[in-house]
């Protein structure tokens, strides 16, 4: 519901960096509410997808890249016009499995260490367009590696199937 509250301005409106406003292509960037916005170094903002159809990186073929590259694009200039910190200097990223299911993208300060933005959860963006670039059912197909806590309910559905 939090997400739906951004995208429809019921909250956080007085938060948004940036705004694509398409219904298929855009896209709300907001500060994540881990960031105090006090520094750079920890820099991290979240760009909301208007669509609600994604859910993570397995719905994702090529019919989205306009979206995917609108994201990667847009999110990037919005944050070198806002805080003077440039595209290079970013992770730009997708969880999965991602903490809500509605498509986001993470932006963090390269050099911060933001949670799951390591390799077995992280997805770079540039990426995953590549990677849409190359077969429209990428993420329907590939393996993906992810980690779970034990106490997590996925991870005991896992145990009780065996899997684990």
């Amino acid at each position: 519901q939090w997400v739906y509250n951004i995208l429809e301005k019921k909250a956080e409106a007085d938060r948004i960096v940036y705004e694509n406003p398409d219904p298929s292509n855009g896209f709300v960037l907001v500060p994540d509410l881990k960031w105090n916005q006090n520094q750079l170094d920890d820099l991290y903002l979240v760009a909301v997808a208007h669509r609600r159809e994604i859910k993570s990186l397995r719905d994702l073929t090529a019919e989205h890249l306009p979206l995917l590259r609108n994201v990667l694009q847009e999110g990037k200039e919005a944050i070198v016009k806002r805080f003077g910190v440039p595209g290079s200097q970013l992770r730009v990223y997708l969880h999965y499995q991602p903490s809500y299911y509605h498509l986001h993208v993470h932006f963090t300060a390269l050099g911060y260490d933001a949670p799951g933005s390591s390799v077995e959860r992280g997805h770079l963006l540039a990426d995953v367009i590549d990677n849409l670039d190359m077969d429209s059912a990428f993420y329907q197909k590939r393996a993906l590696t992810f980690p779970l806590r034990a106490d997590e309910p996925l991870f005991k559905k896992f145990q009780e199937a065996g899997k684990v």
